[in-house]
């Protein structure tokens, strides 16, 4: 891949990066981004702010998490990332951040499996959540990695939230909307507790997104 390729993906991450300062999803030097790059991964490095990234802020490991290209030291979380695309080649990009509310539920432990808002359950199903482990460790790689055989979406317990896709763009989407519904799910908490979907109306929304799947094959 030349090197204008990866300038112009660089920027991809510069640019979805400052969207989630924007919505105040990654405080400070949390979280972290990667996307496929060829046969290697650009990730965010160590210590940096996702919404103020440059483009040496960004570098290119391998497969096995070595350095290819860059001054930085990677993300602590790089082999999560490493796992997560030797286990799932449709996922090209992956988005890790301690956005306020989908972590108000990780470090409750609690999963947001409740079939209150259709879009969650069209994109979802539902979001686990993985045993805690020490950030940037094995055992968190181990905990963590084995969730997205089923699963798009998974909360690290006590720590936040990573999601991948096929894309950066929809991996961006996908964090929003796990946020948004979590943030519905806890308001409606407050409110008494919000009414489940049906398991006739449930199987309808997956009738509905198994149809557009065909579709866009």
């Amino acid at each position: 891949m030349g090197q204008n390729e990866i300038s112009k993906m660089k920027n991809e991450i510069i640019k979805y990066g400052n969207k989630l300062g924007d919505k105040n999803m990654s405080p400070a030097t949390s979280g972290n981004i990667s996307v496929r790059c060829g046969e290697n991964i650009l990730i965010t490095a160590s210590g940096t702010c996702l919404a103020d990234l440059s483009e040496g802020d960004i570098v290119l490991i391998d497969k096995n998490a070595n350095i290819v290209e860059g001054m930085k030291k990677p993300s602590s979380e790089k082999n999560l990332h490493v796992a997560i695309y030797n286990l799932r080649p449709d996922i090209n990009a992956i988005i890790h951040c301690h956005a306020p509310y989908t972590s108000a539920f990780a470090v409750s432990h609690i999963p947001l499996s409740k079939p209150i808002i259709s879009e969650n359950v069209f994109y979802f199903g539902e979001i686990p959540v993985a045993p805690y482990a020490l950030p940037g460790s094995d055992k968190l790689v181990e905990n963590t990695a084995k969730f997205f055989v089923k699963h798009d979406a998974v909360l690290l317990a006590n720590h936040g939230i990573v999601i991948g896709a096929k894309d950066i763009k929809n991996s961006y989407y996908l964090m929003e909307t796990a946020e948004t519904f979590a943030q519905i799910y806890l308001n409606s908490m407050l409110l008494g507790g919000a009414k489940e979907l049906s398991q006739k109306e449930i199987e309808e929304i997956y009738d509905l997104k198994q149809r557009s799947i065909q579709t866009s094959c």
